[in-house]
């Protein structure tokens, strides 16, 4: 991975971050994963309150990618199932409700992954 990708993935996810922090997401994490992954370079995993959080975020982040010209591969789960995935390529956005988050267990899965933010 050259560095101009993986800088242009951190840009990215340090906008998505702060747009989730700016709707009041918890427990926001961001992990570098380029050194343990094939298929992407950095995950974010936050947690919401409620499902119309979760739709204000997803939409939020939707958006504003949109706009600086990054589109979405891919969106997998419901917006009301708890749990959504938002694929960017080399950036995955992973948004959960409390319940869902201590199911997947995301930050156990991929703890040889570097964190570079957190925000309780």
């Amino acid at each position: 991975m050259t560095d101009h990708i993986l800088g242009n993935t951190l840009k990215y996810a340090n906008i998505a971050v702060e747009l989730a922090s700016k709707k009041q997401a918890s427990n926001i994490v961001l992990l570098d994963i380029s050194k343990i992954s094939t298929f992407a370079d950095m995950f974010i995993i936050l947690t919401v309150g409620s499902i119309p959080q979760m739709k204000t975020i997803i939409e939020e982040i939707r958006k504003t990618f949109k706009e600086i010209g990054v589109n979405i591969n891919h969106k997998e789960g419901k917006d009301d199932s708890g749990w959504v995935l938002l694929d960017y390529g080399n950036l995955v956005v992973h948004l959960f409700k409390s319940k869902e988050r201590e199911l997947f267990q995301l930050e156990s899965l991929w703890n040889n992954g570097q964190e570079l933010i957190r925000i309780q």
